[in-house]
Parts: C-alpha cells; structure tokens; sequence
C-alpha cells in the first residue's frame, strides 16, 4: 500500500513537471524570452566575429547554404577552441609571441593540417578530404569523436592529446557550426604539412 503512495505521489510530480514543461515550450514559441533574446544577439556577435577574423586571416570559405553556422565555426575553432594551436604546424608566419599586441598570421599554407608532434602522437589533419569531410568523418562520426574521445583510425581507443574531455560538453548546436565551418576551410593536399590526409 505505502509503495503504491509512493508510485503515485512521484508520478503525478513526473506529470505536473510535464505539464508546466509543456506549457513553458508552447509559450517559449510564440514569445522568446530576454535569455533567447540574449542568446540570439551573442550568436549574431559571435558570427560577426567569426566572419571578420576569417576575412583578416585571409581564409577563403565555401559557404554550401550554411552562413551563419560557419561564421560561428570560426569563432569557435579560432577564438575559443584553440584548434590552431594544435592541427597547424607551424601555427603562424606571423608570430604574435614575438611581441606584445603584435599581429598574427597563422599559417595559411598548413592551417588546420595536422602534423605537429606530441610524442608518439601527430595531430590530424581536420581540413575536408577529398570527400569534402572534416577528417574524413561524417557529422555523426565528428559527434563521436568530440563526445567520446574515440579515435577514429583506431577504433576502441581513446585520443590522448585532443582534449576531447572539455569539448564534450558542447551543445549539438556548436558541434554543428564547427563541423560546417571545418567543412568550409580550404583542403590541404596530401603529405604537404607533416601527416598525411586523403586529399588529392
């Protein structure tokens, strides 16, 4: 008797939590609150942002009907992710450690590319193969990668260097701007900058 209580006082929370859950969605619809606001302006911020260092850096984008997410990408893969730091070698022609406030110039040629060594371990090339495929992957093996650290060349291994652990925790929605913006860059051919890829 007192189980059968228990079971219906949590199953009418479970249906009242539905309900105000429900309601909240229908109303988010036709009303975006100040936070959806405020999440649209800083996309729109983060996009701009995005598009403008592209544009400085002199990286040539392929759009395919995806505008805004790829100006998201490149904030992201550029101003946040730090992907530079790791998938291009060298980083920059341009170096912005030879003094304060200097400009930058990464490293056009190899941007993305892969090569730089960590011990054992070479960075892989993250620009789109001749499939036209950041790394060669489809979205849902980039999704993959970034929530389970697996490496793609050897499945049932975890990626020792990428620090897949902190990505993990985006949302699908930056997953997805990254990817499109990866998928936007310009190909590296094959063996030019240190690790080979399957572009011709």
């Amino acid at each position: 008797m007192k189980g059968n209580v228990v079971i219906g006082v949590v199953a009418s929370a479970f249906v009242c939590c539905l309900g105000a859950g429900v309601m909240g969605a229908d109303q988010g619809q036709s009303k975006p609150g100040p936070a959806k606001q405020e999440d649209d302006q800083s996309d729109q911020s983060r996009i701009q942002a995005g598009f403008r260092y592209a544009q400085e850096q002199g990286i040539e984008l392929t759009f395919k009907g995806r505008n805004a997410s790829v100006g998201l990408g490149s904030y992201l893969v550029n101003a946040v992710g730090g992907c530079n730091d790791c998938h291009t070698q060298p980083n920059f022609t341009l170096d912005p450690y030879e003094g304060l406030g200097k400009p930058k110039q990464i490293n056009l040629a190899c941007y993305l590319a892969g090569g730089r060594e960590f011990g054992p371990f070479v960075s892989r090339d993250i620009t789109p193969w001749e499939d036209h495929k950041p790394a060669g992957l489809d979205f849902d093996g980039f999704v993959h990668v970034m929530r389970t650290g697996e490496d793609p060349d050897n499945p049932g291994q975890v990626l020792q260097v990428m620090p897949w652990p902190v990505y993990q925790a985006m949302t699908d929605h930056d997953l997805r701007a990254i990817y499109d913006y990866l998928s936007s860059i310009p190909a590296i051919p094959a063996n030019t900058c240190g690790t080979p890829s399957e572009t011709n």
